[in-house]
């Protein structure tokens, strides 16, 4: 059994964003020589989601309006009263609705490998999406098999 792990950095442009990162991850793979096993992408990050899905323009718009009635802006979230969190300083960003997304979408995904490829069907994509942009965002992705 062989481990493999490196990071992939990306750069959100907008405050919400479906960032692509199939290729990637891709290349993490095949880097790793693997051909029979799993791959785990994860965000270390709690403004910050890992999902699979189709990726057609149209269909990541309806995603970001469903997040935006699920977990609205501007909603009052405990988590944006900075003036009362006395135990760590704030960033200054009105971020609450961000964590609630990422606990809504999750922060990973395995999904098998054979043959060296993730099986994936050509519709599918892994996205990094970002609630919290835009910034800049690293991600694990490690391989396991042989």
């Amino acid at each position: 059994m062989k481990i493999y792990k490196r990071k992939i950095d990306i750069e959100s442009k907008a405050q919400v964003e479906f960032i692509d990162i199939t290729d990637k991850v891709q290349e993490v793979v095949d880097n790793s020589g693997i051909r029979e096993g799993q791959v785990t992408i994860y965000a270390p990050h709690t403004t910050m989601g890992i999902v699979v899905n189709h990726n057609e323009s149209m269909l990541t718009q309806d995603f970001m309006r469903v997040l935006y009635k699920l977990v609205p802006i501007d909603d009052q979230y405990s988590h944006d009263l900075f003036e009362l969190r006395r135990s760590k300083m704030a960033d200054g960003r009105s971020n609450g609705h961000s964590h609630c997304k990422s606990m809504l979408v999750g922060i990973s995904e395995t999904i098998p490998v054979e043959k060296g490829k993730p099986m994936m069907t050509e519709r599918q994509s892994i996205f990094a999406v970002e609630f919290d942009g835009a910034r800049t965002r690293d991600i694990t992705v490690q391989v396991i098999g042989l």
